[in-house]
């Protein structure tokens, strides 16, 4: 046994001694605003480092090259310890704040959920506020990729760890010869279009460190706000527009944008069948739930309807989990339909969560050929989505991760209204968590947080949070026993 973990620990040790590296950000950021926080992200770097280097100095001759299982296991204990460690500047400024509350905030952070149990954010110090959101930026293309585009300097194959944490069809397509290219290739796009963000939202009225906060938030779909009304504090419909169109490019394969960029074409999106069914689902059902609200006299104008209604739907639909108002005062069809939007609307290979587009399409498309059978028992008729077959295996893949997915849904709601949370509150923080997508409804509504759950009710969360990040089978792979046989 000891002989298949020394080696992950040890991987897993040089993994947060480079993670030491994020609090520069929070120090710099203290000592611009000069907020006195700095010694404790100091302290805090210094303690990640020390844990690292534990870990990695003890475990150096077990060094090896990573077998496939080993991804599974390393990234779930990375993102894990990633986010105990996380805690420890929060823990270190907020009054009072549990270990509990501050790990749910950072594996909200790190998972990209946005789920917070903070009030007052208004009131934080600027370099936690920063600390908040860098940890929503780095979680969202996904801190084991960022290590797979500098595996080479820990001497370890990088294929296993990308193919364990990066979702859907990623697994499969490179864009660049190597691996660590490829996700070097990832993060630069993803770091021109977050720069993109911050200027954009600068120009349409924000400060530099709203900007900044706002922008990782938006394009790692996070959701984390500097404020506790979330972007309902600027009331500004042209920072909302700055904000749907980055959280739109967000929800579509980062693959996609980068073939786009380095053919100078749109022609990639339009051959990308997950972004055409993304975009007109977000907008048909943008037109309808505004419609619908204007209907029911909930807005006297439509337009008005149809600004907050864009708003907060592609916010919940992608994932993102900002709020411009209390939507959960709404005819309950229209939140309801957002939160299962969230279910399955963003793209493989976006930053959103969920059961993916993709998955959407070929299971839409298991259940028409089904159909079809039922009338022409013997006709041969391939699962297609984008003019591309698709294997009975995957397709097979795709039903057994919407059963465990649906399962792990259904449990963990249970566990939470066993614990005394009402249903809606207990069903939709589920999906919100296990869908990364932040607020649910009633007692985790928009206008509240997840302060008012029990430490059980919270650390319930925080698996779903954890569970839905790593796509399920990443993480539930762990329990099975055959996974730790030889």
């Amino acid at each position: 046994m000891r002989y298949r973990l020394f080696p992950i620990l040890h991987v897993t040790g040089m993994m947060l001694v480079f993670f030491g590296a994020t609090y520069l950000m929070p120090i710099a950021t203290s000592l611009i605003y000069q907020d006195g926080t700095a010694s404790r992200f100091l302290g805090a770097l210094a303690f990640c480092v020390a844990v690292g280097a534990g870990l990695w100095w003890p475990t150096r001759r077990f060094k090896r090259e990573l077998q496939p299982r080993d991804g599974f296991l390393l990234v779930t204990l990375a993102w894990v310890m990633m986010a105990a460690i996380a805690t420890a500047p929060l823990m270190m400024t907020i009054p009072n704040l549990s270990f509990t509350d501050a790990f749910f905030e950072t594996m909200s952070g790190l998972t990209t959920t946005g789920a917070t149990v903070l009030t007052g954010l208004e009131h934080l110090p600027p370099a936690v506020n920063i600390w908040r959101h860098e940890l929503n930026w780095l979680g969202g293309m996904g801190i084991i990729v960022l290590a797979v585009a500098i595996l080479p300097l820990l001497g370890v194959g990088g294929m296993q760890l990308y193919k364990a944490e990066t979702p859907g069809p990623m697994k499969d397509s490179k864009l660049t010869p190597r691996i660590a290219s490829t996700a070097k290739a990832l993060w630069l796009v993803y770091f021109g279009i977050t720069a993109a963000c911050t200027l954009s939202l600068k120009l349409v009225g924000m400060t530099w460190l709203d900007a900044i906060c706002h922008a990782f938030a938006a394009l790692s779909l996070g959701g984390f706000s500097t404020y506790d009304a979330s972007v309902g504090q600027f009331d500004s419909p042209a920072i909302e527009a700055v904000l749907i169109f980055f959280m739109m490019l967000a929800g579509i394969n980062f693959a996609t944008h980068f073939v786009a960029l380095r053919g100078r074409s749109l022609r990639a999106y339009w051959g990308d069948a997950e972004a055409k069914a993304f975009v007109a689902l977000i907008v048909s059902s943008t037109l309808v739930c505004t419609t619908y609200l204007w209907a029911m006299e909930t807005y006297q104008e439509w337009l008005t309807a149809l600004r907050h209604v864009a708003f907060n739907l592609v916010s919940i639909a992608t994932d993102c989990g900002f709020a411009s108002v209390d939507y959960d005062k709404w005819p309950i069809f229209v939140p309801l339909w957002m939160l299962f939007l969230s279910c399955i609307a963003v793209s493989s290979g976006s930053t959103g969560g969920g059961i993916k587009m993709i998955r959407t399409l070929i299971l839409s498309q298991q259940g028409l050929r089904e159909l079809q059978k039922l009338i022409h028992p013997t006709v041969v008729n391939p699962i297609r989505v984008g003019g591309m077959p698709i294997p009975s295996s995957i397709a097979g893949a795709v039903l057994g991760f919407i059963f465990l997915y649906a399962l792990t849904v259904g449990e963990l709601t249970f566990f939470l209204v066993a614990s005394g949370l009402d249903f809606i509150s207990a069903f939709t923080a589920i999906i919100a968590c296990i869908n990364n997508a932040g607020p649910g409804l009633n007692v985790v509504g928009p206008a509240q947080n997840y302060q008012a759950l029990s430490d059980f009710q919270t650390w319930i969360c925080s698996l779903a949070m954890l569970a839905g990040r790593l796509e399920i089978f990443s993480l539930f792979v762990l329990f099975t026993p055959y996974f730790w046989r030889r």
